[in-house]
């Protein structure tokens, strides 16, 4: 197997400065640099990873915990954060921290002790001991999909109403209040809700989009008609009978993810309700088979792979400059409008493409992408 000596007489070079090269520790002249690559491909040399980390302090890996087996919106988010990590030379460790607080922390934990360089979480409803340990440990961190509410006790700096950590995330509340508004649009007044995990700040940000909708609409809130569904099927399916069951049941119904949404058609399934005819249903978050329901449901795209790979990208730039403010990343959905709402086919929608996989007409939800520091 050759060694760094043998690249570094191949290129006529000390060994300090292929050192340089591979480490990136130093300039180089660019022919120089050159000359070293190509003894590196002409000899099949394999840097040492782990001799590397002792001299840099770095592995170029990134720990990520979400709960990507159970949830296919974190599997999108995991191919984008492993395609961005992948080009910028990062190794990725993966772990599932079942959105369980105590099994978060350990997880972590685990990926700290084997020496990322940062980790990306989605944090769980109650994240405080989680907090805690990256705070401690000065483990630099991104959090994406779910923020940690300014001035929560949990967040660490209530004082000056700061997130210790960078985040990125999608809109919610907006993109909510559009889907809400629609079926207002369409003349229902009785609006019901399957809400997601309670503590979940994506939860919380949904209701009030649910909720600013309604307002807009001149629509009472009615606390009965938000049910949660704790972001998974089984509950969604007990929050959507438990709606079904009320002495005025809505007339249509939003989910507030798609895990829930399966559940949700689970009930409706089961007491023979037909959509849209019987109840309309639209569905926060988009997923490829959306478009093979009849009818095909109508829902808010999140931008999955692109919040993954700001998330490493955001890293990076931590990496790079630990001592920055932190900041909150918010990127756009889009409002995929299908049949599922009660409106006809659409052929003529608005200019713009649809996720992959998906059909119906796309809507990018207001605001845009923005950056703030928090």
């Amino acid at each position: 197997m050759p060694t760094m000596a043998d690249v570094a007489r191949s290129a006529g070079v000390s060994v300090a400065t292929v050192s340089h090269v591979l480490n990136g520790t130093r300039p180089v002249l660019p022919h120089t640099r050159q000359a070293v690559l190509d003894a590196v491909d002409a000899l099949g040399y394999t840097p040492n990873t782990l001799a590397r980390s002792l001299v840099t302090s770095r592995t170029r890996s990134i720990g990520l915990a979400v709960s990507a087996i159970s949830n296919p919106y974190f599997t999108e988010i995991l191919q984008g954060v492993e395609a961005a990590a992948l080009a910028a030379g990062y190794g990725l460790l993966v772990a599932d921290p079942h959105d369980d607080p105590a099994h978060e922390r350990k997880v972590v934990q685990l990926l700290h002790e084997r020496r990322v360089d940062g980790v990306i979480v989605a944090p769980s409803a109650r994240p405080r001991d989680l907090v805690a340990y990256l705070g401690r440990h000065a483990v630099p961190a991104v959090f994406l999909d779910r923020a940690l509410p300014a001035g929560d006790p949990s967040a660490g700096d209530p004082a000056h109403g700061r997130s210790p950590f960078d985040q990125v995330c999608a809109e919610n509340t907006g993109p909510m209040a559009d889907l809400v508004g629609h079926l207002a649009g369409l003349g229902h007044r009785r609006i019901g809700l399957v809400a997601g995990l309670p503590g979940l700040s994506t939860t919380e940000e949904r209701v009030a989009g649910y909720r600013q909708a309604l307002a807009a609409a001149g629509l009472p809130f009615a606390e009965g008609l938000v049910v949660s569904g704790h972001s998974e099927p089984a509950g969604a399916e007990r929050a959507t009978a438990a709606l079904l069951s009320l002495p005025a049941p809505p007339t249509a119904l939003v989910t507030a993810n798609n895990a829930m949404t399966i559940g949700a058609l689970r009930a409706l399934r089961e007491r023979e309700l037909a959509v849209p005819d019987d109840i309309a249903l639209c569905c926060f978050d988009d997923f490829a088979w959306a478009d093979l329901f009849s009818p095909r449901l109508t829902a808010v795209a999140q931008p999955g792979r692109e919040i993954g790979a700001r998330a490493v990208s955001v890293l990076l730039e931590r990496l790079a400059t630990p001592g920055r403010p932190t900041r909150t990343v918010r990127l756009p959905c889009a409002f995929v409008h299908r049949t599922s709402c009660g409106c006809p086919e659409r052929r003529d929608g608005p200019a713009g493409r649809p996720p992959a996989g998906t059909g119906g007409t796309t809507e990018p939800s207001a605001p845009l992408e923005r950056g703030t520091a928090s």
